[in-house]
């Protein structure tokens, strides 16, 4: 297994699908969801279609992720996608992206 080049926080609807279709067009994703029910549930249904690293945390999702990271948020404009990135900064560094992906 290759370390990921992309992750992908938000596993809803929307953010499932986007993670399987990159999955499926050979690239790593890690994926991450605030309910770690969910995140083993996805890799649980949909883990053989492709190659993905479930992460429980913020910390070991980013940590998983190649350097310089990208990192895609599919989870509700406003306070939602504010909390994600305030949780996600301690681990970030310089050169890292941030997708807003969302609605």
């Amino acid at each position: 297994m290759s370390k990921p080049t992309i992750g992908l926080t938000g596993l809803a609807v929307m953010g499932q699908n986007l993670a399987r279709n990159i999955a499926r067009n050979g690239f790593a994703v890690a994926v991450h969801n605030r309910t770690v029910e969910t995140t083993h549930k996805f890799i649980a249904e949909h883990g053989d279609e492709g190659d993905f690293v479930g992460c429980d945390y913020l910390q070991s999702f980013v940590e998983a992720i190649e350097r310089p990271r990208t990192i895609m948020m599919m989870v509700k404009a406003g306070k939602p996608v504010d909390d994600v990135i305030e949780g996600l900064k301690p681990y970030l560094s310089k050169g890292d992206l941030l997708i807003d992906g969302g609605n």
